[in-house]
């Protein structure tokens, strides 16, 4: 790479984040009647905290591999986040995994309460699909339309929040290798999926460049969820910025607790050589690609 990878995150971060604090203002839209303060400020709380904004740039980034690069692609990416913001938001609740830091920062029931949590959730998730059926995503409504649906499937039964409730039924028992693989793919993989999906469709790539791409998000989904699952076994929680070691003391299946490090980290290195090589026909135009695939792999938090 000819540039500097966490320098270009940082950068496109604040591009990302410029836009979501434009979303979550407290501008009432047409067809809205309020927008009640303290549930505004707690959706603010949960979608504008930091964090890497992978999911939203490689929207970005994938739409950029086939020409596209406007405010259109940056609304989609924003949808993409809100969706993972609130799904951060009802993660961290008491019912689900009880964390009291995002971040490095109070979770949204403590730093308001559960019922606002649940509310402010709620709200970010509906209001993604306001977000990615404004026009200036794609000017074919067709397009939108298909947007909307695979964000919705990706987040819902089939995809995110599927495989968060096969994560809640495995605590505590044994799961095979393909079952755990299944509920990875849906409750991480699905959204990455989709990032990488979305972003071809949004430049009009090929049928082949989208299913190319689509694969290319569904092995840097399980390679994000292996990465997440050793950091939880070796870093601090001053690096991760929110508590560690909760997978083993919840009895949760993994497959770096079905396999071990040393397979783990196989895997995650055959992984990222599969990333390479399903982008090896763009050549250089799939660098910024390559260089994410790398750093989900290596990521240190």
């Amino acid at each position: 790479m000819t540039f500097d990878l966490k320098q270009h995150l940082a950068q496109r971060g604040r591009y990302i984040e410029a836009a979501l604090e434009d979303v979550l203002n407290t501008r009432v839209l047409p067809g809205e009647t309020a927008r009640p303060d303290r549930l505004l400020a707690a959706m603010r709380h949960g979608a504008l905290n930091g964090g890497k904004r992978l999911r939203p740039v490689l929207v970005f980034e994938t739409a950029k591999l086939f020409g596209r690069v406007d405010d259109g692609v940056l609304k989609a990416a924003c949808a993409l986040e809100l969706v993972h913001c609130y799904s951060l938001v009802h993660d961290d609740l008491p019912a689900m995994d009880d964390d009291d830091l995002r971040r490095g920062q109070p979770t949204v029931h403590k730093a308001f309460d559960d019922a606002t949590a649940i509310l402010a959730g709620d709200a970010l998730l509906t209001l993604a699909f306001d977000v990615i059926t404004d026009e200036a995503v794609h000017k074919d409504p067709g397009i939108r339309l298909a947007l909307s649906r695979d964000l919705s499937r990706a987040a819902g039964l089939g995809g995110m929040a599927g495989g968060q409730m096969l994560d809640l039924e495995s605590e505590h028992r044994d799961r095979t290798e393909a079952e755990i693989r299944q509920l990875q793919a849906m409750k991480t993989g699905a959204l990455l999926r989709f990032a990488c999906r979305a972003g071809a469709r949004l430049a009009d790539a090929s049928d082949t460049d989208i299913d190319r791409l689509t694969r290319f998000g569904e092995v840097i989904g399980l390679a994000f969820q292996l990465a997440d699952d050793l950091l939880d076994v070796e870093a601090s929680a001053e690096t991760m910025g929110k508590a560690t070691g909760k997978d083993a003391e919840a009895g949760k299946a993994t497959l770096v607790g079905l396999w071990g490090v040393t397979k783990t980290r196989a895997e995650l290195v055959r992984l990222q050589q599969e990333a390479e090589r399903l982008l090896a026909p763009y050549g250089q135009r799939a660098d910024t690609l390559a260089a994410l695939a790398g750093f989900i792999v290596s990521r240190t938090s």
